[in-house]
């Protein structure tokens, strides 16, 4: 069974990874070939807002962070960040690295949490750009073409301002 977990999402942020206590061995740049990042999963606590997910293209691939974990035990701490199995189902797929193929754990969203329209928050984005050592320039200009919201925190925060 593989140990390695193949992030699309906020998880590219290696920080996020230790500040969540999932320690890992070894990151490293992969790709999901027939699948395209979207932002539909919808966010459990705010209404409006999209959560990173991957959809069937054959034509396209999703880039990400192959992270090896050091303990496999981290994969019960990570099901409870992504909601597994309400939220995000787990499941073993074929990610592509620099020294072939290798069978990696990936977060699904759940079809009864996905919905068109949704924008992720700028704060969520934020994570998913500090994979830039793992993406290739193309991925990061499309990701920081993406059309996003305000983070709640930037909204409250200028709200503070507006009203004082």
């Amino acid at each position: 069974m593989s140990f390695c977990y193949f992030s699309y999402g906020s998880n590219m942020n290696s920080a996020r990874m230790e500040a969540r206590g999932l320690a890992f061995t070894r990151a490293e740049s992969a790709r999901l070939c027939g699948y395209r990042l979207v932002f539909n999963k919808r966010s459990h606590c705010t209404v409006g807002v999209a959560y990173a997910n991957v959809v069937h293209s054959s034509q396209c691939a999703v880039e990400g962070v192959l992270y090896t974990l050091a303990d496999p035990s981290a994969l019960n701490i990570m099901d409870r960040f992504e909601g597994t199995p309400v939220r995000y189902s787990r499941e073993c797929l074929a990610v592509q690295t620099a020294v072939g193929v290798k069978n990696a754990w990936i977060y699904l969203a759940n079809p009864a949490y996905v919905e068109a329209g949704l924008l992720p928050e700028s704060g969520y984005l934020a994570h998913l750009l500090a994979g830039a050592e793992f993406l290739s320039a193309e991925y990061m200009a499309m990701l920081r073409a993406q059309e996003c919201r305000p983070s709640a925190q930037i909204q409250g925060l200028n709200g503070l301002l507006h009203n004082a």
